[in-house]
């Protein structure tokens, strides 16, 4: 939603600046933002096959191209939350973590913590970042929003999508499609249609977002994927208000 993902390099100026606003007015309730490539890091790093990891010398000027794609999106993301008035600070997950055969181990965030106490807005990123095992590969968004959710102790973790929450099949695909209001983790895997993507997601989809929160439910953290394209739900969300979504239990 903060990028037009048929249009590569194009961000949706107009949601950033609205979702802006609905952080503003939510603040100044601690937040962490983690964003996704979209239109900008997705093209990029399927081009030249990054999450596979290193192949051939090929690749490297698509893995440096594929992290500054996702940095000039952070900064548009960034620049409208400093124009909202809040103190958002961007944080390159690729100049603390590498990963293990695409996973994350052991990460310190203490300096996104101590942003945040200090009551800066740290913004991340999906990032193209090195990989002990690959030599290079994606890390999601995802996969980072959950880690850091559970490391920092979140009561709850929003994923902001372009539907109304999880469905039983892509609503943009199926007019059948249902929208499941609370979804148990152990229910998961029987729903293997929501990963089903109109759009280049070199990292799962809903199917990757859905499986990554998993692990922050099982820590006792709240999940919801609402939709982030319609105007107040995230700062209703944010203020624990109400909102029409999916909520996933353990």
């Amino acid at each position: 939603m903060v990028t037009v993902k048929d249009q590569e390099f194009t961000a949706h100026h107009g949601n950033i600046r609205r979702l802006a606003e609905e952080i503003k007015a939510a603040w100044p309730t601690p937040v962490v933002i983690v964003h996704g490539g979209g239109s900008f890091g997705h093209p990029v790093a399927k081009k030249y096959g990054i999450a596979g990891g290193f192949t051939s010398d090929r690749q490297i000027p698509g893995f440096a191209r594929t992290h500054q794609a996702m940095v000039d999106l952070n900064a548009i993301i960034v620049k409208a939350l400093l124009d909202a008035g809040i103190p958002a600070m961007s944080v390159s997950p690729s100049s603390f973590i590498a990963t293990d055969d695409g996973r994350m181990s052991n990460v310190d965030f203490e300096i996104v913590g101590r942003l945040v106490v200090r009551g800066v807005l740290p913004v991340l990123f999906g990032d193209a970042v090195l990989d002990r095992k690959k030599g290079f590969t994606i890390l999601s968004g995802d996969q980072l929003a959950v880690r850091l959710a559970v490391s920092l102790g979140a009561s709850k973790l929003i994923f902001g999508v372009d539907v109304d929450g999880v469905f039983t099949s892509n609503p943009k695909l199926s007019p059948e499609a249902r929208l499941i209001d609370r979804l148990e983790i152990e229910k998961i895997d029987g729903f293997v249609k929501i990963g089903e993507s109109l759009s280049t997601d070199v990292t799962g989809g809903m199917l990757g977002k859905v499986s990554e929160a998993r692990a922050a439910v099982g820590e006792g953290v709240k999940v919801q994927f609402v939709n982030a394209t319609k105007p107040d739900v995230i700062l209703k969300a944010l203020k624990g208000e109400p909102v029409a979504g999916t909520i996933l239990t353990g």
